[in-house]
């Protein structure tokens, strides 16, 4: 039955105007204006739309692929992993294994006394706050502080490369977007997690561990995460899942960290990643969310803002990944591509074109 829908997707997509999931207990109609947005997806905007998902009250009203690829493939998350690694940060706090505002527990940041750095806390570094110094996109690329750090010479270990940083400004003082922020969480979660200092060994107890507490418990089996040559997983960039799973990871997200009836991640956390960073050159980043405000001038659009409603919250990636969250609308939409970060305009219309097709059923 999955293989006979994929072809009808695939090979009919008009089917979308009157296609409803057998499991819906009231028909869900797609309408002409969702048929047209999936279209302009597929077929109208820069780049490759390869897969596309649309959950509505968790049940699949769209899936969607490009040809050659299926639910049989890993999608690569590209900075979606930001997310994820704050939701495993979320859980440590939670068991009381790490601390929200406590100094971060990184010991290159404590061995001298009087290190500023020493003042940087997990809120910071999910706020994307910590005032260490950075440059996510170099010109050219090769100066980029991201690219060093896990293609070059910090690949050995990258959570003490993006470590060893001087401060360029007061921690929580300054919003800055930085992997090497998300690969210093995935040391601190990998180090709250195991002891173990073989790498093969540290990486497949971190994996074991988020299949034990956060994947499993959300119905998520295809998860891979890869980790650095120091074994640390790499939490700003590379980890790999099915477009359904990352359908999966955004409805317990809507669901206020709820899966199968089990509380995954606290609803209080959630509600911490929704809220604005402080720092005053920030609009609309959360913590390792991005959220559907107006941005400040030095930032760049992400979302829809004005368009949209107001507390759509979504996981974005590298060339145009997207896992989008709208608790009013009760829907998730997942993008997965490759469209240049510099034709990503087309794309953000496409997908609030597609949301607005889709009525709130509550109201924030």
């Amino acid at each position: 039955m999955k293989q006979n829908t994929r072809l009808i997707f695939r090979f009919l997509p008009i089917v979308l105007a009157c296609f409803v999931t057998s499991s819906v207990s009231a028909a869900v109609l797609v309408d002409t204006r969702t048929e047209q947005a999936v279209e302009t997806l597929f077929h109208s905007t820069p780049g490759e739309t390869r897969a596309l998902i649309v959950l509505k009250d968790g049940q699949p009203v769209i899936k969607r692929y490009a040809p050659g690829y299926s639910d049989k493939n890993r999608f690569i998350s590209w900075s979606m992993a930001k997310s994820v690694t704050a939701s495993a940060v979320g859980i440590l706090v939670a068991d009381g294994k790490l601390s929200l505002d406590a100094p971060a527990p990184v010991a290159a940041w404590h061995t001298k006394t009087g290190d500023p750095r020493a003042a940087i806390t997990l809120r910071h570094l999910l706020n994307m706050s910590s005032g260490l110094q950075h440059e996510e996109l170099g010109n050219p690329v090769e100066k980029a502080d991201t690219v060093n750090i896990l293609f070059a010479h910090g690949a050995e270990n990258a959570a003490a490369a993006a470590e060893a940083k001087p401060l360029s400004s007061r921690p929580g003082s300054v919003w800055q977007y930085s992997t090497a922020t998300s690969v210093i969480l995935a040391d601190i979660v990998t180090r709250a997690i195991t002891l173990e200092t073989d790498p093969q060994k540290k990486c497949s107890a971190i994996r074991a561990w988020f299949d034990t507490r956060l994947f499993s418990p959300a119905g998520i089996s295809t998860a891979v995460w890869e980790c650095d040559r120091a074994g640390t997983f790499l939490g700003g960039s590379f980890l790999h899942m099915s477009a359904p799973d990352w359908a999966w990871f955004g409805e317990m997200y809507r669901n206020n960290g709820a899966s199968n009836g089990k509380q995954v991640i606290p609803a209080e956390w959630i509600k911490f990643e929704r809220t604005p960073a402080p720092a005053h050159n920030n609009g609309h980043y959360g913590a390792h969310f991005w959220l559907n405000f107006a941005p400040k001038p030095t930032q760049r659009p992400a979302l829809f803002y004005p368009r949209g409603a107001r507390d759509i919250y979504a996981m974005l990636g590298h060339v145009g990944q997207y896992v989008i969250i709208s608790p009013s609308q009760h829907i998730v939409i997942v993008r997965l591509g490759q469209t240049s970060d510099g034709d990503l305009n087309a794309i953000r219309t496409a997908l609030s074109e597609l949301a607005d097709t889709f009525p709130a059923v509550d109201h924030p």
